[in-house]
């Protein structure tokens, strides 16, 4: 074995459409965060600064997400034997709290502003909020044909960014256009209220699925029992426990589990066989399988049960 080689599958992560899509992304909402910005401040428009602050949130998620990415392509080391895809689920879990505490500052700075209704520039802000609707349209686009190519939190992550801003452009507008109608101020800040609520909800949905990841939980679209199912009709197999399954990264999984065989048997086969099933039927490439016999093995109360059954 050459020095440095400490696994015979590479937990690296190479993703050179999601890699391309975030580059364009990030250009993209980098100079048009400086415009509403600008347009926000000039405009005094609570829902143009709601979405302009939720575009600076856009920024900061995707320097993250490039840096996920690059980083799940270095080799494992030593120290980090799963290499660095777990990265891309914590850079997923600060979006998503970023997300999340921009939108309850918009919804308390919302509620400032119903109590203290303020003027705002229309036709500024109704400038400003159509060309960001344009852009998002786009980014939103670019980022969905990504998502179909190659599963990837982050982008998913940064796709939600995109739908709330999108939405957000449609409620500035909209908010504008009330304005124009009614005279009444208080559409701004009511709108930002409601685009604050479409931008928790994303959050709490990156929030989750990447604490789901990080809890290593058993990835939504396995059954546990039916995989134990399975490995127990493998010949040979007499039960199978300790297994567990979880997700390093989005579409990097691994799973490990005890088998007790029958005497006899040769556990190589068993070994080749179960990863097989894993590996044809479920997608698992990385599995640790240890063979064993309760009578040589202790395995205090379930050890004594197993082998009374077998009696």
């Amino acid at each position: 074995m050459k020095k440095g080689d400490y696994h015979h599958l590479d937990h690296v992560k190479e993703q050179q459409t999601s890699k391309k899509t975030l580059w364009i992304t990030l250009l993209l909402t980098l100079f048009f965060t400086i415009v509403e910005v600008v347009g926000g401040l000039m405009s005094n428009s609570l829902a143009l600064l709601s979405d302009s602050a939720h575009m600076i949130s856009d920024v900061f998620a995707l320097g993250l997400s490039m840096t996920a990415i690059y980083m799940a392509t270095r080799k494992p080391t030593k120290k980090y034997t799963f290499g660095f895809l777990r990265f891309e689920i914590i850079a997923s879990f600060l979006n998503g709290l970023a997300l999340a505490v921009i939108a309850i500052g918009i919804v308390i700075e919302g509620i400032k502003r119903m109590i203290n209704p303020q003027d705002v520039d229309l036709q500024l802000m109704l400038t400003i909020a159509s060309i960001g609707l344009v852009v998002n349209i786009v980014l939103t686009i670019v980022l969905s044909r990504s998502m179909k190519e190659e599963d990837n939190l982050n982008v998913k992550s940064a796709l939600w960014h995109f739908i709330g801003d999108l939405l957000s452009s449609v409620g500035v507008i909209t908010s504008a256009i009330l304005i124009y109608m009614t005279g009444y101020y208080l559409f701004d800040p009511l709108i930002s209220l409601v685009i604050g609520g479409i931008i928790f909800t994303g959050g709490a949905k990156i929030i989750r699925e990447s604490l789901l990841v990080l809890m290593e939980s058993v990835p939504e679209q396995f059954d546990l029992e039916q995989i134990r199912q399975d490995l127990n009709e493998v010949e040979g197999v007499e039960d199978v426990h300790e297994l567990h399954l979880w997700a390093v990264s989005t579409e990097h999984y691994s799973l490990t589990a005890h088998v007790f065989v029958r005497e006899g048997i040769q556990p190589y086969c068993v070994i080749l066989a179960i990863n097989h099933i894993l590996q044809t039927k479920y997608g698992i490439d990385h599995s640790t399988i240890q063979i064993e016999h309760p009578t040589i093995l202790d395995h205090g109360e379930y050890g004594k049960q197993f082998l009374l059954k077998q009696a």
